[in-house]
Protein backbone atom coordinates (compact mmCIF):
# COMPACT_ATOMS: atom_id res chain seq x y z
CA UNK A 1 0.00 0.00 0.00
CA UNK A 2 1.30 3.39 -0.92
CA UNK A 3 0.24 6.78 0.48
CA UNK A 4 0.84 9.84 -0.60
CA UNK A 5 -0.26 13.61 0.15
CA UNK A 6 1.24 16.89 1.40
CA UNK A 7 2.79 17.23 5.05
CA UNK A 8 0.81 17.83 7.62
CA UNK A 9 -2.22 15.41 6.78
CA UNK A 10 -1.80 12.48 8.99
CA UNK A 11 -0.10 10.00 7.27
CA UNK A 12 1.94 9.65 9.68
CA UNK A 13 -0.76 8.90 12.11
CA UNK A 14 -2.51 6.38 9.77
CA UNK A 15 0.09 4.01 8.88
CA UNK A 16 0.64 4.12 12.77
CA UNK A 17 -2.91 3.46 13.20
CA UNK A 18 -2.38 0.53 10.50
CA UNK A 19 0.13 -0.50 12.91
CA UNK A 20 -1.60 -0.79 15.68
CA UNK A 21 -4.84 -2.44 14.14
CA UNK A 22 -3.02 -5.42 12.91
CA UNK A 23 -1.10 -5.69 16.51
CA UNK A 24 -4.32 -6.01 18.15
CA UNK A 25 -5.43 -8.38 15.65
CA UNK A 26 -2.96 -10.52 15.44
CA UNK A 27 -0.43 -9.91 18.04
CA UNK A 28 2.49 -12.54 17.26
CA UNK A 29 2.92 -10.86 14.25
CA UNK A 30 6.33 -8.67 14.00
CA UNK A 31 5.65 -5.12 12.89
CA UNK A 32 8.05 -2.51 12.62
CA UNK A 33 7.47 1.62 11.33
CA UNK A 34 10.40 3.41 10.59
CA UNK A 35 11.28 6.95 8.99
CA UNK A 36 12.95 6.52 5.46
CA UNK A 37 15.82 8.31 7.08
CA UNK A 38 16.02 5.83 10.19
CA UNK A 39 16.34 2.71 7.43
CA UNK A 40 19.15 4.83 5.58
CA UNK A 41 21.13 4.92 9.23
CA UNK A 42 20.20 1.43 9.22
CA UNK A 43 22.24 0.64 6.59
CA UNK A 44 25.22 2.80 7.24
CA UNK A 45 25.48 1.37 10.15
CA UNK A 46 25.70 -1.83 8.37
CA UNK A 47 27.45 -1.00 6.14
CA UNK A 48 30.84 0.24 9.02
CA UNK A 49 29.98 -3.25 11.38
CA UNK A 50 29.85 -5.20 8.21
CA UNK A 51 26.95 -6.71 9.36
CA UNK A 52 24.85 -6.76 6.27
CA UNK A 53 23.67 -10.07 7.21
CA UNK A 54 21.99 -9.48 10.53
CA UNK A 55 20.39 -6.28 9.02
CA UNK A 56 18.79 -8.17 5.84
CA UNK A 57 17.75 -11.09 8.27
CA UNK A 58 15.86 -8.40 10.56
CA UNK A 59 14.17 -7.05 8.02
CA UNK A 60 13.20 -9.94 5.87
CA UNK A 61 11.64 -11.01 9.50
CA UNK A 62 9.24 -8.86 9.23
CA UNK A 63 5.42 -9.45 8.75
CA UNK A 64 4.47 -5.31 8.63
CA UNK A 65 6.66 -3.14 7.43
CA UNK A 66 5.88 0.69 7.79
CA UNK A 67 8.15 2.71 6.05
CA UNK A 68 7.33 6.36 6.23
CA UNK A 69 8.60 8.93 4.16
CA UNK A 70 10.20 6.98 1.37
CA UNK A 71 11.06 10.69 -0.58
CA UNK A 72 14.16 10.82 1.86
CA UNK A 73 15.98 7.76 -0.05
CA UNK A 74 16.53 10.55 -2.80
CA UNK A 75 20.46 10.11 -4.36
CA UNK A 76 21.02 7.44 -1.25
CA UNK A 77 21.57 4.31 -4.10
CA UNK A 78 22.66 2.16 -1.44
CA UNK A 79 19.70 2.52 0.24
CA UNK A 80 17.87 2.36 -2.25
CA UNK A 81 19.31 -1.39 -3.47
CA UNK A 82 19.03 -2.87 -0.26
CA UNK A 83 15.29 -1.79 0.27
CA UNK A 84 15.19 -3.10 -3.28
CA UNK A 85 15.84 -6.47 -2.04
CA UNK A 86 13.92 -6.07 1.20
CA UNK A 87 11.07 -5.24 -0.80
CA UNK A 88 11.33 -8.23 -3.08
CA UNK A 89 11.62 -10.45 -0.21
CA UNK A 90 8.96 -9.52 1.55
CA UNK A 91 6.60 -9.15 -1.21
CA UNK A 92 7.47 -12.87 -2.21
CA UNK A 93 6.58 -14.18 1.38
CA UNK A 94 3.59 -12.34 0.83
CA UNK A 95 4.11 -10.25 3.74
CA UNK A 96 2.83 -6.53 4.24
CA UNK A 97 4.28 -2.91 3.15
CA UNK A 98 3.02 0.26 3.96
CA UNK A 99 4.80 3.03 2.07
CA UNK A 100 4.07 7.30 2.74
CA UNK A 101 5.15 9.82 0.40
CA UNK A 102 4.58 13.60 0.31
CA UNK A 103 4.24 12.88 -3.78
CA UNK A 104 2.81 10.02 -6.25
CA UNK A 105 5.37 6.96 -7.03
CA UNK A 106 6.03 8.07 -10.64
CA UNK A 107 6.99 11.95 -9.39
CA UNK A 108 9.12 11.00 -6.77
CA UNK A 109 12.91 12.59 -7.55
CA UNK A 110 16.26 10.86 -7.46
CA UNK A 111 14.27 7.42 -6.62
CA UNK A 112 15.67 4.35 -9.09
CA UNK A 113 13.40 3.28 -11.74
CA UNK A 114 12.81 -0.53 -11.10
CA UNK A 115 11.84 0.77 -6.93
CA UNK A 116 9.41 3.41 -8.68
CA UNK A 117 7.53 0.41 -10.51
CA UNK A 118 7.05 -1.69 -7.86
CA UNK A 119 5.56 0.99 -5.50
CA UNK A 120 2.83 0.70 -8.64
CA UNK A 121 1.96 -2.67 -7.65
CA UNK A 122 0.40 -2.50 -4.51
CA UNK A 123 -2.85 -0.03 -3.65
CA UNK A 124 -1.79 4.21 -4.08
CA UNK A 125 -3.94 6.35 -2.07
CA UNK A 126 -3.94 10.26 -1.92
CA UNK A 127 -4.71 12.21 0.90
CA UNK A 128 -6.14 15.09 0.53
CA UNK A 129 -6.52 18.43 1.93
CA UNK A 130 -9.58 18.45 4.01
CA UNK A 131 -12.53 20.50 3.03
CA UNK A 132 -14.08 22.91 5.14
CA UNK A 133 -16.48 21.27 6.88
CA UNK A 134 -13.99 18.75 8.01
CA UNK A 135 -11.68 21.76 8.74
CA UNK A 136 -13.99 23.10 11.05
CA UNK A 137 -14.79 19.67 12.85
CA UNK A 138 -10.92 19.46 13.12
CA UNK A 139 -10.74 22.62 15.34
CA UNK A 140 -14.17 21.63 17.21
CA UNK A 141 -12.64 18.61 18.13
CA UNK A 142 -9.63 19.70 19.48
CA UNK A 143 -10.75 22.71 21.45
CA UNK A 144 -13.07 20.21 23.05
CA UNK A 145 -9.63 18.21 24.06
CA UNK A 146 -8.36 21.49 25.51
CA UNK A 147 -11.97 21.91 27.43
CA UNK A 148 -12.40 24.66 25.10
CA UNK A 149 -15.79 25.49 23.77
CA UNK A 150 -15.79 27.08 20.57
CA UNK A 151 -18.29 28.47 18.49
CA UNK A 152 -19.07 27.63 14.86
CA UNK A 153 -18.32 31.43 13.75
CA UNK A 154 -14.78 31.48 15.29
CA UNK A 155 -14.28 28.08 14.05
CA UNK A 156 -15.27 28.99 10.31
CA UNK A 157 -13.63 31.68 10.42
CA UNK A 158 -10.19 30.22 11.46
CA UNK A 159 -10.61 27.22 8.76
CA UNK A 160 -11.70 29.60 6.11
CA UNK A 161 -8.75 31.23 6.01
CA UNK A 162 -6.06 28.66 6.84
CA UNK A 163 -6.78 25.56 4.41
CA UNK A 164 -3.58 23.87 3.45
CA UNK A 165 -3.17 21.09 6.67
CA UNK A 166 -4.31 19.94 10.20
CA UNK A 167 -0.81 21.59 11.38
CA UNK A 168 -1.83 25.29 10.31
CA UNK A 169 -5.50 24.39 11.74
CA UNK A 170 -4.11 23.25 15.15
CA UNK A 171 -1.19 26.00 15.78
CA UNK A 172 -4.06 28.49 14.69
CA UNK A 173 -6.25 27.58 17.18
CA UNK A 174 -3.33 27.06 19.63
CA UNK A 175 -2.72 30.85 19.60
CA UNK A 176 -6.01 31.99 19.80
CA UNK A 177 -6.34 29.75 23.24
CA UNK A 178 -3.00 31.32 24.33
CA UNK A 179 -4.46 34.64 23.36
CA UNK A 180 -7.69 34.28 24.95
CA UNK A 181 -5.68 33.08 28.15
CA UNK A 182 -2.98 35.81 27.98
CA UNK A 183 -5.71 38.86 28.15
CA UNK A 184 -8.24 36.95 29.86
CA UNK A 185 -11.03 37.70 27.16
CA UNK A 186 -13.47 34.97 25.61
CA UNK A 187 -12.94 33.75 22.52
CA UNK A 188 -14.83 35.13 20.05
CA UNK A 189 -14.94 36.51 16.50
CA UNK A 190 -12.98 39.54 17.43
CA UNK A 191 -10.10 37.49 19.45
CA UNK A 192 -9.85 35.26 16.71
CA UNK A 193 -9.11 38.07 14.54
CA UNK A 194 -6.94 39.90 16.82
CA UNK A 195 -4.79 37.11 17.47
CA UNK A 196 -4.43 35.56 13.49
CA UNK A 197 -4.35 38.58 12.15
CA UNK A 198 -0.45 38.39 11.36
CA UNK A 199 -0.63 34.89 10.37
CA UNK A 200 -3.47 35.33 8.35
CA UNK A 201 -1.90 38.02 6.70
CA UNK A 202 1.24 36.33 5.71
CA UNK A 203 -1.42 33.47 4.21
CA UNK A 204 -3.34 35.77 2.34
CA UNK A 205 0.31 37.64 0.81
CA UNK A 206 1.38 34.40 -0.20
CA UNK A 207 -1.43 33.74 -2.99
CA UNK A 208 0.02 36.11 -5.32
CA UNK A 209 0.46 35.46 -9.39
CA UNK A 210 3.62 34.45 -9.03
CA UNK A 211 2.92 31.80 -6.38
CA UNK A 212 -0.11 30.41 -8.08
CA UNK A 213 3.06 29.68 -10.94
CA UNK A 214 4.61 27.74 -9.01
CA UNK A 215 2.29 26.00 -6.96
CA UNK A 216 0.60 24.81 -10.95
CA UNK A 217 3.85 23.99 -12.28
CA UNK A 218 5.33 21.69 -9.46
CA UNK A 219 1.99 20.45 -9.59
CA UNK A 220 1.74 19.33 -13.29
CA UNK A 221 5.62 18.46 -13.11
CA UNK A 222 6.72 21.29 -16.00
CA UNK A 223 9.22 24.23 -15.52
CA UNK A 224 7.83 27.70 -14.35
CA UNK A 225 9.39 29.20 -17.42
CA UNK A 226 7.06 26.71 -19.78
CA UNK A 227 4.12 28.95 -18.52
CA UNK A 228 5.44 32.30 -20.20
CA UNK A 229 6.35 30.23 -23.25
CA UNK A 230 4.17 30.02 -26.27
CA UNK A 231 4.28 26.14 -26.33
CA UNK A 232 1.05 25.13 -27.00
CA UNK A 233 1.11 21.22 -26.24
CA UNK A 234 -1.49 19.66 -23.92
CA UNK A 235 0.98 19.33 -21.55
CA UNK A 236 1.68 22.70 -21.16
CA UNK A 237 -1.59 24.43 -22.65
CA UNK A 238 -3.53 23.04 -19.72
CA UNK A 239 -1.94 23.95 -16.54
CA UNK A 240 -1.18 27.55 -18.44
CA UNK A 241 -5.20 27.95 -18.30
CA UNK A 242 -5.34 26.34 -15.25
CA UNK A 243 -3.45 28.60 -13.38
CA UNK A 244 -5.00 31.78 -15.16
CA UNK A 245 -7.94 30.24 -14.00
CA UNK A 246 -6.67 30.07 -10.12
CA UNK A 247 -4.83 34.10 -10.87
CA UNK A 248 -8.26 35.34 -11.89
CA UNK A 249 -10.39 33.52 -8.85
CA UNK A 250 -7.70 33.80 -6.22
CA UNK A 251 -6.40 37.18 -6.62
CA UNK A 252 -7.33 40.93 -7.71
CA UNK A 253 -5.33 40.95 -10.87
CA UNK A 254 -7.68 41.90 -13.65
CA UNK A 255 -7.58 40.24 -17.18
CA UNK A 256 -5.07 42.33 -18.42
CA UNK A 257 -2.28 42.18 -15.80
CA UNK A 258 -2.59 38.24 -15.81
CA UNK A 259 -2.08 38.25 -19.58
CA UNK A 260 0.72 40.06 -18.67
CA UNK A 261 2.06 38.00 -15.97
CA UNK A 262 2.08 34.68 -18.58
CA UNK A 263 4.42 36.15 -20.79
CA UNK A 264 2.56 39.29 -22.24
CA UNK A 265 -0.35 37.84 -23.87
CA UNK A 266 -3.86 39.38 -24.58
CA UNK A 267 -6.19 39.81 -22.05
CA UNK A 268 -8.54 38.25 -24.32
CA UNK A 269 -6.17 34.41 -23.88
CA UNK A 270 -6.77 34.76 -19.92
CA UNK A 271 -10.66 35.45 -20.63
CA UNK A 272 -10.88 31.96 -23.01
CA UNK A 273 -8.45 30.13 -20.27
CA UNK A 274 -11.08 31.33 -17.83
CA UNK A 275 -13.93 30.41 -19.58
CA UNK A 276 -12.49 26.59 -20.88
CA UNK A 277 -11.28 25.58 -17.19
CA UNK A 278 -14.98 26.61 -15.91
CA UNK A 279 -16.46 24.81 -18.61
CA UNK A 280 -14.38 21.32 -18.18
CA UNK A 281 -14.40 21.26 -14.66
CA UNK A 282 -18.04 20.27 -15.41
CA UNK A 283 -16.94 17.64 -17.72
CA UNK A 284 -13.86 16.38 -16.63
CA UNK A 285 -13.65 14.35 -13.59
CA UNK A 286 -9.71 14.52 -13.88
CA UNK A 287 -9.19 17.96 -14.21
CA UNK A 288 -11.54 19.33 -11.65
CA UNK A 289 -9.77 16.92 -9.18
CA UNK A 290 -6.81 18.61 -10.03
CA UNK A 291 -8.28 22.46 -9.47
CA UNK A 292 -9.64 21.07 -6.01
CA UNK A 293 -6.28 20.24 -5.17
CA UNK A 294 -4.82 23.25 -6.38
CA UNK A 295 -7.55 25.40 -4.81
CA UNK A 296 -7.29 23.29 -1.29
CA UNK A 297 -3.10 24.00 -1.69
CA UNK A 298 -3.64 27.69 -2.15
CA UNK A 299 -6.03 28.27 0.29
CA UNK A 300 -8.53 29.74 -2.23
Amino acid sequence: MFIYGCAGLGKTHLIHAIGNQILEQTPEKIVRYVHAEDYYSDVVRAYQTKSFDSFKRYYRSLDVLLLDDVQFFNGKNRTQEEFFFVFNALIEVKKQIVITCDTYPKDISGLEDRLITRFDWGLTVQIEPPEIEMRVAILKKKAEVESVELDDEVAFYIAKHLRTNVRELEGALKKVLAYASFHRRKIDLDLAKESLKDLIGAVNRQISVENIQKTVSDYFKIKVSDLFSRKRTRQIARPRQVAMWLAKNLTSQSYPSIGEAFGGRDHTTVLHAVRTIELLRTRDNELNHDVHVLLQVLKG
